[in-house]
């Protein structure tokens, strides 16, 4: 199965891991997945800390 990934530098998706991977969020499943990387990020962090709100 192919794994997918955002590189955070050059803000492309790539097919595997082609770079450094700090630079890189993943893997995703499919590329349209992986090129909606930054928006299901800052997804995830808002629920997680709305979940920290909630449990402090």
């Amino acid at each position: 199965m192919t794994e997918w990934y955002y590189n955070n530098r050059t803000h492309q998706v790539e097919e595997g891991r082609q770079s450094l991977a700090s630079e890189l969020d993943g893997p995703f499943a499919s590329q349209e997945e992986a090129a909606r990387a930054p928006e299901i990020i800052a997804e995830r962090s808002r629920k997680w800390a709305e979940e920290d709100a909630r449990n402090n």
